[in-house]
Parts: structure tokens; C-alpha cells; sequence
């Protein structure tokens, strides 16, 4: 039996050519508006009528809203820059490895085409893949209303499931990411080997001075509400020897951070055992001096 095909409900449609021209218009429909950038999460949720819209606010006709541009403030990513620009940026391989290689597992080619990290972050997925090397990274987001703007911390980012602290008149315009010496690395189980949502994700930043971790950044996905920094692990690990002991026993306190649950992807229990062994794997990539990626 074929699966019945929807139609989009009834909308108003609205293409606005400039950014304030976007911020004008959700300030009048604040609460009644949805924005539309690569589509690929909004567009499947209105047919299924998982989500609904009296006016969606379309923002590709914005120019200067995609790119990626280097600024002595760090690397800055537009919020219409689709997944598979920043994949194949030499820029983001140069700097923010741990994120191309992330997204390389995300999908599917003709996905990442039209996706938009920004909305991969505004969807707040707890399992979404972009999440993890970001808040590595220790990224920020800056968010504009039609008053103006301000600039959070990813960290801060995420309240819950499909919760931000976004408000409803305000636009995330682009991701910025600081320049910082040091390694990335990402790794991924999930149920097939690419193209798959994540049962677990993690990432790591490390620079080593003299044998130690000087500075250590551990964060996983879909083993909480959001996606979550490794505090203890960090903790644990910061000012230690680079050995292999010493990152074992770090990545062990990952179990009394993450608050996993059972669906029908996997069970609580088996995510807290898996989010030790990727956290410890990371941490050995980017303790032996390389940025590194892999699925399980």
C-alpha cells in the first residue's frame, strides 16, 4: 500500500529580500511565522501536520546570508551556509576539522545540498551531529530581532528537545567559531554506517603542552534532553599526562553526566556504556596529536 501523499496546508508565503525586511516581518507575525531555509526538517513536518504555520517566511532570496568568512574574531558561518559547503570548506578542514568530518556522516549528498546547519541547531535535536564538535569548539551563535542582536555561547543554546532560547521574532544569523590551536575529533554509533541518526555521538578538543592536556573539551549527543558538554571528564583530564590510564579513567565520570533514555534505537543502559568508549576514543585521537572521525 502506497503511503498517502499531503499536501502543504493552506499558508501565507513570504520572500523577503533583505534581513531586516525577515525580522520586520516576524516582529508582525511574531508567534504565527515559520522560517524556511534548507526546508529539509520543516517541510516533512508541515505535510505530516507535525508542525503548522500561518505565514512562512522564506529567507533564501537574503543575499550575503551564506558563507564562510575568516575575521580576526574566529571563522564566521551565515545562516543560510548549506551542510555541504562548510563539509568542503578548506577553512572549516583547516580549522574546525571535528565538524566537516561530522557532518560527512550526516544524511545523504542530496540532504546535505539543501540543509543548513543553523537549522540543525534551531531544530534542537538532542541527537543532532553538528552539536557535539561545536560546543567543542566552543562556538557561538549570533541571534537578531528587529531591536537588534546578541551573541550566546552554544553551551547556552539549548533548553530541551525542540527548545532553544531563540524567541519567535528573533533569526540565528550566523555561527562563529573562535581560532584555537589544538586538535578535534568526532565519532558515531550508529544503526548503519552512514547516512544514520546518531545512538551516540562525541567529540572532543585537546591542545597538549609538554605531554598534558592543557585544555580539554569533551561533548556528546542523544545521550540527554540536548546535546551536553563532558564537565567532569573535563575536569578529571585537565593538567594529566597523556596516557592511556589517565584517559580511561577520565572518560569513566561520562557516566554520571549523561542522562540517557531507552527508544527504540537503543536502551539507556547500553548508551551509558557506549558513551564511555567513544568519549574514550576521542580523547585518545586528539591526545595522540590528530583529528580524527569514524562510525561504529
Amino acid at each position: 500500500m502506497e503511503a498517502e501523499v499531503r499536501p502543504l496546508p493552506k499558508m501565507d508565503y513570504m520572500a523577503p529580500s533583505s534581513l531586516k525586511g525577515a525580522l520586520n516581518l516576524l516582529k508582525k507575525y511574531k508567534g504565527k511565522a515559520r522560517l524556511l531555509a534548507g526546508g529539509t526538517d520543516l517541510i516533512p513536518k508541515m505535510k505530516k501536520r507535525m508542525a503548522t504555520a500561518e505565514v512562512v517566511i522564506d529567507l533564501n532570496r537574503i543575499p550575503g546570508f551564506s558563507g564562510i568568512k575568516l575575521r580576526k574574531d574566529g571563522l564566521h558561518i551565515g545562516g543560510l551556509t548549506r551542510l555541504a559547503e562548510i563539509m568542503q570548506s578548506p577553512l572549516i578542514k583547516e580549522k574546525a576539522p571535528a565538524l566537516a568530518q561530522a557532518i560527512s556522516m550526516m544524511a545523504s549528498p542530496p540532504i546535505r545540498n539543501r540543509a543548513t546547519m543553523v537549522g540543525n541547531l534551531c531544530t534542537a535535536s538532542p541527537a543532532a551531529d553538528t552539536a557535539p564538535p561545536l560546543l567543542v569548539l566552543n562556538a557561538s551563535v549570533k541571534i537578531q530581532n528587529a531591536q537588534g542582536e546578541r551573541i550566546v555561547s552554544l553551551s547556552e543554546f539549548f533548553l530541551g528537545p525542540e527548545q532553544t532560547i531563540r524567541r519567535a521574532d528573533e533569526i540565528l544569523t550566523e555561527v562563529i567559531l573562535p581560532i584555537q590551536e589544538g586538535n578535534s575529533a568526532f565519532s558515531k554509533l550508529g544503526r548503519r554506517k552512514a547516512f544514520t541518526l546518531s545512538v551516540v555521538s562525541a567529540a572532543a578538543f585537546a591542545r597538549i603542552r609538554g605531554g598534558k592536556f592543557e585544555e580539554v573539551r569533551v561533548a556528546l549527543g542523544a545521550v540527554a534532553p540536548t546535546p551536553i558538554r563532558g564537565r567532569k571528564v573535563e575536569e578529571t583530564l585537565r593538567g594529566s599526562e597523556v596516557n592511556e590510564q589517565n584517559i580511561a579513567q577520565a572518560a569513566e565520570c561520562i557516566k554520571e553526566e549523561v542522562k540517557p533514555i531507552t527508544d527504540v534505537r537503543a536502551s539507556a543502559e547500553y548508551r551509558k556504556e557506549m558513551s564511555y568508549i567513544l568519549t574514550k576514543r576521542v580523547l585518545e585521537q586528539v591526545g595522540w596529536g590528530g583529528s580524527h572521525a569514524d562510525t561504529i
